[in-house]
């Protein structure tokens, strides 16, 4: 392997990586220095002692030098060999750093995931999802923001959350989704509303043209019923939560239209009456989004498979 002419490279030339050895090869040459055998190294690294042998061969042809002299006594680097060495060793140094940095970064994303969602999910649905993430991720931290649909695109391009969830018409611009639920409209009122005594259902231009207690603009809610009415007469009493304006349509205030997800105890308890409507098909699709091109991974991409569950 001394000989000149078997060492000559090619000019240097062309990309870095096709001039420098991969990580595989120098970790081999520093094994070899370090245990003064091919085959030790060959075992230590966990390859067949021909392969070594390959690799070192080849990683001389690619420098244009001898590295090692083998002997039936074992392996010595020559001088440019130990040179070499001593540079190799920087350079798997620096990308062990490298290594450690990247894992840093990786745990420091699995260890929280930031969520946000339309207030009709976070209240309903949203809780039990994440009870079962817990289970799958104990010691990832989880923060949760909720507001209407438009507040969430808003977090998530904005890079505030990983995730998000929104109940509107449609998908932000911006965001990538998948439908992961489907949800109900229905009109209740307090039992001393006169609505709750009608015998014939509601009319969709009755329901239209009848102020009402509603979500704040901008709130899935609100768009869904606004989209299938055609238009919405002035809000009776516009409220930010949907725990709001369920406690006004109980106390009497008025009619409201909310997410059969969220009345199902008032209900069942009489505190509410649902009013059925003809001529309007107040449904919508739930939604996961998250920004476009950017698919969920680590934690996100768990919770996400956990609301298709």
């Amino acid at each position: 392997m001394s000989n000149a002419d078997e060492q000559a490279g090619p000019a240097v030339t062309g990309p870095l990586a096709h001039r420098v050895p991969d990580l595989g090869a120098l970790e081999l040459l520093l094994a070899v220095a370090r245990l003064g055998s091919l085959g030790g190294a060959a075992r230590e690294l966990g390859i067949t002692q021909p392969a070594a042998s390959s690799r070192i061969r080849s990683m001389e042809r690619q420098l244009g030098v001898a590295l090692v002299d083998r002997s039936p006594r074992g392996s010595r680097l020559t001088d440019a060999g130990a040179l070499v060495t001593d540079w190799a060793r920087r350079i798997v140094a620096a990308a062990e750093a490298f290594d450690v940095g990247v894992q840093a970064l990786r745990v420091r994303r699995d260890s929280r995931l930031r969520v946000a969602a339309s207030m009709t999910i976070a209240e309903y649905l949203l809780p039990g999802w994440l009870l079962a993430l817990r289970a799958q991720r104990p010691d990832t931290a989880v923060s949760l923001h909720a507001g209407n649909s438009t507040v969430v695109a808003e977090r998530l391009l904005a890079d505030e959350a990983d995730l998000g969830f929104v109940e509107g018409l449609s998908v932000p611009a911006g965001l990538d989704s998948a439908v992961i639920a489907h949800d109900r409209l229905i009109v209740v009122t307090a039992p001393g509303h006169a609505w709750a005594r009608r015998r014939r259902s509601l009319a969709a231009g009755e329901l239209a043209s009848t102020p009402l207690i509603l979500r704040e603009k901008g709130s899935g809610t609100r768009q869904v019923l606004d989209a299938a009415l055609g238009g919405l007469a002035r809000p009776l009493i516009e409220l930010s939560s949907t725990t709001a304006v369920k406690a006004a349509a109980v106390s009497g205030a008025g009619p409201a239209v909310l997410s059969e997800l969220a009345v199902g105890e008032e209900l069942s308890m009489r505190r509410l009456v649902p009013v059925p409507v003809e001529g309007v098909a107040l449904t919508r699709d739930l939604r996961a989004v998250w920004p476009t091109g950017h698919r969920p991974t680590g934690p996100a991409r768990d919770l996400l498979s956990l609301t298709r569950g």
